[in-house]
């Protein structure tokens, strides 16, 4: 989920209703993949073009999402195969799958299967990942706004600590999402603009994680002053590779199932410096706020959507929209095409040359890479003093097909 996923189905309904002649209606799977595989498709032309519209001003996932990650042809090969036939029992021509790493992987896997087949399915992959971690895309639909929150919410709780320090707490730490790229941690040093300001250390997972260096940072910070604040990638991990808040399970993807490293750091910096602390983990606050959204992410994200369709109607599968840099100051980007081949299951981590050298902070060049992505403000539309969201009717197209268990 992003603060701005639904933009980019905005952008692509909208879009496809322009083409009626190409596009008869857009189905939504429920809850992602497995409505697809389930056949619980929802029928979106029955919503009005306003409850659309208002799609652009409304966080989380309009029609559900899913953890669930579709393996190999040859392990899963029933699975793909329903797929195609849910595809041939409703028409559909043309498959967008909106998501991260593993959405680009399950894109590219139903493209080869459709082609395989000899089925005349055009598969087009786009772009969405607080992470910040798709290759070729320069960045991400659904992370500028998220390294908006984060970096006001360090400045906030800076601001917050510091008035607090000399009496009560000295140590805020500060956990946010990222399990192998540290973007989103990055994205908290953007808050700190001179000497002193919070947060003053970050904590990657791109750089193994040393207790007595920490510490000895930890302590320099509170004597120089008064006060430490400490942004931390859940995904932080020891010299060994092991992950620090492993708490031994995992998830529908197999991925270790994290939590709690900021409390596991804060009581470290307790235990060992004695330092009353308080700690936070922003979770799903930092995907979800969209009365904090970038305007640059909200217009990337829906400018992916509509792209998406004007790529389908051209025939080009098996690709992914893909957001191009074109200068930084005044920051210009431009939408162009990524195979999902070279997508799908690369990770783009941070940039060694985007951490500092004592690897406890962000550089020149990463600032001057992050900056342009959280400026301008979007705010929604409010009611009586709280955000006015849509829920969409989201009802569903008659099954022509039995059961299918996933």
């Amino acid at each position: 989920m992003t603060a701005v996923i639904n933009a980019t189905a905005c952008g692509l309904i909208e879009t496809a209703r322009q083409h009626p002649d190409r596009i008869g209606k857009v189905l939504a799977g429920r809850d992602g993949i497995l409505g697809a595989l389930t056949e619980d498709l929802i029928d979106t032309s029955l919503e009005t073009d306003a409850d659309i519209a208002r799609l652009k001003h409304t966080p989380g996932g309009a029609f559900g999402s899913c953890r669930y990650k579709l393996k190999s042809l040859d392990e899963h090969r029933a699975q793909y195969e329903r797929l195609m036939q849910v595809f041939r029992a409703h028409d559909i021509g043309y498959f967008f799958y909106n998501g991260g790493n593993d959405s680009m992987d399950t894109a590219w896997k139903v493209s080869q299967l459709a082609q395989r087949m000899g089925f005349p399915l055009v598969c087009v992959g786009i772009p969405k990942t607080v992470d910040n971690d798709l290759a070729v895309t320069d960045n991400c639909p659904g992370f500028g706004s998220v390294a908006k929150y984060v970096a006001t919410s360090m400045r906030e709780a800076g601001y917050d600590v510091a008035s607090m320090a000399r009496s009560s707490t000295k140590i805020f730490v500060l956990e946010v999402m990222g399990r192998h790229a540290g973007w989103i941690t990055a994205a908290c040093g953007l808050a700190a603009e001179a000497e002193g300001e919070a947060p003053h250390i970050l904590l990657f997972p791109e750089i193994p994680f040393d207790p007595e260096a920490f510490l000895a940072r930890v302590q320099t910070c509170v004597e120089r002053y008064g006060y430490c604040t400490v942004a931390v990638s859940e995904g932080l991990h020891a010299a060994d590779g092991r992950l620090i808040a492993d708490m031994g399970s995992q998830d529908a993807f197999g991925h270790a199932q994290l939590g709690g490293v900021g409390q596991i750091i804060a009581q470290l910096i307790k235990d060992r410096l004695g330092y009353k602390y308080h700690w936070a983990l922003a979770d799903y606050l930092q995907r979800s706020a969209r009365h904090l959204a970038s305007r640059t992410d909200l217009e990337q994200a829906y400018a992916v959507g509509v792209k998406a369709v004007e790529l389908a109607l051209a025939g080009r599968n098996a690709v992914m929209p893909a957001i191009r840099r074109l200068a930084d100051d005044p920051y210009a980007w431009e939408v162009t095409v990524a195979d999902l081949g070279e997508v799908a299951n690369v990770e783009k981590k941070m940039p060694r040359e985007f951490i500092t050298p004592d690897g406890f902070h962000i550089t020149g060049a990463c600032r001057r890479y992050l900056q342009p992505l959280i400026v301008g403000e979007a705010f929604p539309p409010f009611r009586q003093g709280l955000p006015d969201y849509v829920r969409l009717r989201n009802q569903s197209v008659v099954r022509k097909l039995g059961e299918f268990a996933v």
